[in-house]
């Protein structure tokens, strides 16, 4: 019997954000992610999307006993698909990987109304910093679509719950990339 894991894009790759000890970095073929907001929340989050030539890093992590509620309700804007074919990680034993995808038609594009908040987003370059080093976040953001969407500049009043400080060096680089992929930066009001 496979032991269940999950496919973490976007904040759980941050290992501060969790609590899953029993975690791996880990690539999954034929998704990528995308910038999108549902009217479950008022901003938008990652979501992961099929794309046949694209390959994505992540944290593959056990689902804590084998049950999915605790996740799914923290995932709840999202469905739960199997990706275990897709995905490429270190684990030595029979597992069953998912992957959380917002499906099509329950989403929308990011606006001024449901921007990334860039408190998010700094804790997810941050994580994908520690566990795939700099060469990491640039392919992050390579292989992330969507960045049209507006980055709501809430650095000095986080609105993202899980929001992690970064050192001025990672600033520096979440900075340099969003000037580098021309992103829209508004300020919080």
């Amino acid at each position: 019997m496979a032991d269940p894991f999950f496919f973490g894009y976007g904040s759980l790759v941050n290992r501060a954000t969790h609590g899953y000890v029993d975690a791996y970095p880990a690539r999954v073929k034929g998704w990528r992610r995308v910038w999108r907001h549902t009217a479950l929340r008022p901003v938008a989050f990652l979501t992961a999307e099929p794309a046949p030539d694209v390959e994505i890093e992540g944290l593959m992590a056990a689902v804590p006993g084998g049950d999915w509620r605790a996740l799914d309700e923290r995932e709840r804007a999202y469905e739960r698909r199997p990706v275990t074919e897709a995905a490429d990680h270190p684990v030595g034993r029979p597992v069953a990987v998912h992957i959380y995808t917002i499906p099509e038609g329950r989403h929308g594009r990011p606006d001024e109304a449901h921007p990334v908040l860039l408190s998010y987003l700094d804790t997810v370059v941050q994580g994908y910093l520690r566990e795939f080093g700099e060469e990491g976040v640039a392919r992050f953001f390579l292989t992330t679509a969507g960045w049209d969407a507006p980055i709501l500049n809430d650095r000095d009043g986080p609105r993202y719950p899980r929001a992690r400080s970064l050192r001025p060096e990672e600033r520096v680089l979440v900075d340099d990339w969003l000037r580098d992929i021309e992103a829209r930066v508004i300020q919080a009001t």
